[in-house]
């Protein structure tokens, strides 16, 4: 009686296989959705933000991570100094900073 059940279970559980590869096509499926939605955007907008801060020249309007609006004095490297009020400057890392259009632009 134990032999026969135990027979019966093993027999239902097993399930036809199918191809290897048929398992991965949803997660290639998934990695797909993820590259085209979240990857490739970001990746270009980086590549515009870094294309923006090498045309940077003094007198462009910016605005810091932090939300500072100013514009930009003096350019050393890695680092801006920016003129946020009159005879109020600030030094800031370039990376931080996002240009702004000038109203003539928009």
């Amino acid at each position: 009686m134990l032999v026969a059940i135990a027979y019966a279970a093993e027999t239902a559980g097993a399930a036809p296989q199918g191809s290897p590869f048929g398992a991965f096509i949803p997660l290639i499926l998934i990695f797909a959705i993820f590259y085209f939605l979240l990857i490739r955007p970001q990746q270009k907008k980086t590549k515009e933000h870094t294309v923006a801060l090498e045309a940077l020249t003094t007198g462009a309007d910016v605005v810091t991570s932090g939300g500072i609006y100013g514009k930009v004095f003096k350019i050393d490297g890695e680092t801006a100094v920016i003129e946020i009020a009159d005879k109020v400057k600030v030094t800031v890392v370039k990376s931080q900073l996002y240009p702004q259009k000038s109203k003539t632009e928009k």
